[in-house]
């Protein structure tokens, strides 16, 4: 028990040190954490660690992808789903079957299939890696495509390695691959949402924010676990839960709960973050033994994985470039579209003009209602949003380099590796090379991403951004202001009933509260503003009206 505690409490402190210790240094602290495993796992007095797959997939990730769903801007989600959907997917499928190849060739004796399989385990970037980028100065389209292509292309991976693994036994079906898939994900799609939905049906009713914290703990868990006895993606459906609870949790749950939650789970997020990447480091010297005891050396196995890491750096590159020419060609339909796209937008400020827009498209024989003529309004503000989105930051070949660079792999790759069957041919070589591949991720592209990012970054002007979000501010302002003054005005109250007025006045200012977070809500599913701005006034909303509750507290 001694020895398990000594542990623990040396992690603590080895997660902590590099948090401090990375930025001081210019280092990213996964970088940091895993040179400081590999050390450790060579040291005489430590015995081999080998890590159970299954606390990496099943008790580590789930919480992780949903920690970074919850806090992910749904809005830009959106808008880069389809982008996300072809890295998620198309490119690693891809990517698995030129891997499948390239070991076919260059590992001995090794068949297509158990070569896919190894390419599956390699392909998908990892959430926990691609946090790095993060730090440095990126297009917010860039982190959003890399956040969403890192939550969901593992499940892709893992579907693919488990086909792979099949077709060495028993053969190859294209249908039953397709269909196990989509079974995954649907499944998946839906136990997140109803996750999601029902852990925030129970815990808007909890007052105590230390309870409902405690309650956030296990949803990853409620929707990953059934996922998995059921056959579909564990990890999907804990992204999922997590972006219904990042969308909901502010008109659901009280500021003070929302502030609870949000700094838990960054200390979570710190703690297995750095576990993931310690124990990637720790298990360096177990796998290296196993090779060594198996076959001739570990440096064929290395230069495998230094040939599989370029190959795969090649595919993604030759992914990319089409992938942004597809995307700018939609730029420029986008900015055909505009004019007409605002001037419905503009008929629809009069009932008549609104009427008459509808009627116009020519899609419906019945009356449009009252109902359908607010979906329209909703519909178009969007679309003029989305168009002010793209034209805002429309990407270059900077940006495509930057997709292409920091599509890292981690604790996946690792994970996934060490569940290959017993009977894998050449597995400890094959789970050598998973390993060098991920550690050669992190080093190379973790470590250079940063000055690479800085050298082709284009000057910024300060002064223009300085003066584009004080004006982004100042609309937010405005609607705030319209907000309040849409709301009522309390009643008076006598001047010596001191408790009566501050009573009004507290109730008052609440109210003013939940409509400005209202509107703002309203104009974050429009995608009106930007999304870290917006984020920075709700949290000031938030602020103040825990500073009225416990005010309220205070005086009795």
């Amino acid at each position: 028990m001694t020895a398990l505690l000594v542990v623990i409490v040396t992690a603590l402190v080895a997660v902590a040190a590099a948090a401090v210790l990375g930025p001081r240094l210019g280092i990213a602290s996964p970088l940091v954490l895993v040179v400081m495993g590999v050390g450790a796992s060579f040291l005489p007095m430590l015995p081999p660690v080998v890590i159970e797959p299954e606390w990496v997939l099943q008790g580590i990730l789930p919480p992780l992808l949903y920690s970074s769903a919850v806090s992910m801007p749904a809005m830009n989600f959106r808008r880069e789903f389809g982008a996300i959907g072809g890295l998620s997917v198309l490119l690693v499928v891809g990517t698995s079957l030129v891997l499948g190849l390239f070991f076919l060739v260059a590992v001995p004796d090794l068949g297509f299939a158990w070569g896919v399989a190894l390419g599956a385990i390699v392909s998908p970037t990892d959430a926990v890696a691609t946090s790095i980028v993060k730090g440095t100065a990126v297009s917010r389209r860039v982190v959003a495509m890399l956040d969403g292509e890192s939550l969901l292309n593992d499940a892709t991976a893992l579907v693919l390695l488990r086909t792979a693994i099949v077709a060495a036994a028993a053969g190859f079906s294209f249908w039953g691959a397709v269909g196990s898939f989509a079974y995954s994900v649907t499944l998946a799609l839906a136990l997140g949402i109803a996750v999601g939905a029902l852990d925030l049906a129970v815990r808007r009713r909890i007052a105590d924010p230390t309870v409902t914290t405690v309650l956030s703990f296990t949803v990853p868990f409620l929707a990953a676990v059934p996922a998995e006895l059921l056959g579909a993606s564990g990890l999907v459906a804990a992204v999922v839960a997590g972006v219904v609870t990042g969308v909901r949790a502010p008109r659901e749950l009280s500021p003070r709960n929302r502030l609870s939650d949000s700094q838990n789970w960054r200390t979570v997020e710190l703690v297995l973050e750095g576990v993931v990447f310690l124990a990637m480091g720790l298990q360096m010297r177990s796998i290296v033994t196993s090779v060594e005891e198996d076959h001739a050396g570990v440096w064929p196995a290395v230069l495998v994985a230094a040939g599989a890491l370029l190959l795969t750096l090649l595919v993604r590159a030759a992914y990319v470039g089409p992938l942004l020419a597809v995307l700018a060609s939609r730029g420029r339909l986008r900015e055909r579209m505009r004019p007409r796209v605002e001037g419905l937008n503009e008929q629809m400020t009069t009932p008549e003009g609104r009427r008459d827009s509808l009627e116009s498209l020519g899609r419906r024989r019945r009356r449009p209602s009252a109902r359908d003529l607010d979906r329209f309004s909703v519909r178009l503000r969007r679309m003029l949003a989305d168009m002010e989105y793209f034209v805002r930051e429309p990407l270059g070949w900077r940006d495509g380099t930057a997709v292409v660079w920091a599509g890292m792999r981690g604790a996946v790759t690792v994970a996934a590796a060490q569940t290959l069957p017993e009977d894998t041919p050449q597995r400890s070589v094959l789970v050598l090379i998973a390993f060098a591949v991920a550690a050669l991720s992190l080093l190379i592209q973790g470590g250079t991403i940063g000055p690479l990012l800085r050298l082709l970054a284009p000057q910024v002007d300060g002064e223009a951004r300085a003066t584009e979000s004080a004006a982004e501010r100042e609309r937010i302002y405005g609607l705030l202001r319209t907000s309040a003054e849409a709301v009522a005005a309390p009643i008076p109250v006598p001047e010596d009933r001191s408790r009566a007025a501050f009573e009004a006045a507290r109730t008052h200012r609440l109210a003013v509260i939940a409509a400005q977070r209202s509107a703002l809500l309203d104009a974050r599913d429009d995608g009106t503003f930007d999304a870290d701005v917006l984020a920075s006034v709700l949290a000031a909303l938030d602020a103040t009206e825990i500073e009225i509750d416990l005010r309220a507290q205070a005086a009795g």
